[in-house]
């Protein structure tokens, strides 16, 4: 599978003259020491992630991890400190505005978990805002607008207004408008959230099933394990700014890189990752003989051929 977004040696620092924390940085200080020595404050350190096309990477972390600043940067909404973001092997944090406008109106779009939505605005014209935004011609908006509504089931809402819908209606029109692009990289901050927990499930098969008939790339940050191991292809874990481990859940679950990260792990429920009807079949399995690196979803697998 090709490469679609790769990030390299990626830094970014809070504060004032953040290129003063590099020496720290080189003699082994954390997170909390250098914000003693500096007042700076480092969000990213040295993260390095490749992203195949077509699959959704989530990356996950407690409060204070560093994941929201992550995608921030990814569209460089924060600009980075030092290192590369790679979109289809282009640094964009060497392009112009006028490079970096496009890229965002054609290539990448971003769901909030607040919605974001105008309340002066039909969810139509909240669905075509950025298309709006970026001048495309208002038949063209509609059509794509109207389309994407269609994705999410919502296309006979089209002229309500946010107030009348549901939490989980407005998030679908915020991933409606993100959609109308039709953008090859999908960027989901925390995107659920703030949803009840039905409408939270809800809201992730919703993202499955769009991803089975439209393959995007999608980085999906969230701080909840059991939505991480359910729509994550693969999962990034950050700590204090780092990037501890990634892999895919059965990976992690089985080879936890450290106490965090095991800690994160526990409790886990484990019927997210398969479920016995997923491995069930009339005809008689053999044996397997457990190896490094063997887990669930390795078992599917093998089990279901």
């Amino acid at each position: 599978m090709a490469i679609k977004l790769e990030i390299k040696n990626l830094y970014k620092i809070f504060g004032e003259h953040p290129h003063r924390a590099f020496k720290y940085i080189e003699k082994g200080l954390n997170k909390a020491q250098i914000l003693e020595k500096t007042g700076l404050s480092l969000g990213v350190k040295d993260a390095s992630l490749a992203i195949e096309e077509g699959e959704i990477f989530v990356i996950m972390g407690l409060s204070g991890s560093g994941k929201s600043t992550m995608v921030r940067l990814l569209n460089r909404l924060i600009e980075p400190t030092r290192g590369q973001v790679l979109i289809d092997g282009v640094d964009i944090a060497k392009m112009s505005d006028a490079e970096l406008r496009e890229v965002r109106r054609k290539k990448i779009a971003m769901v909030f978990q607040s919605f974001a939505l105008m309340p002066h605005m039909s969810v139509l014209d909240n669905t075509a805002f950025g298309m709006a935004l970026a001048g495309v011609p208002a038949a063209e908006r509609e059509q794509k607008a109207r389309e994407a509504l269609r994705q999410v089931g919502l296309e006979n809402y089209a002229h309500a207004w946010p107030d009348e819908l549901s939490g989980g209606m407005r998030q679908r029109v915020g991933l409606a408008r993100a959609l109308a692009i039709n953008p090859d990289i999908l960027l989901m901050d925390e995107a659920f959230s703030a949803l009840d927990p039905l409408i939270r499930t809800e809201m992730q098969d919703e993202l499955i099933k769009l991803q089975a008939k439209h393959q995007r790339t999608i980085v999906f940050i969230s701080h909840d394990l059991d939505e991480a191991m359910r729509i994550g292809d693969r999962i990034a874990i950050m700590q204090n700014g780092e990037v501890v481990q990634v892999g895919t859940p059965d990976e992690i679950l089985n080879n936890p890189a450290n106490d965090y990260v095991r800690t994160f792990f526990r409790g886990v429920d484990i019927s997210q990752v398969f479920s016995a009807k997923d491995i069930a079949r009339r005809s008689p399995v053999g044996l397997i003989r457990k190896t490094p690196g063997f887990g669930p979803r390795s078992a599917l697998k093998l089990f279901t051929g």
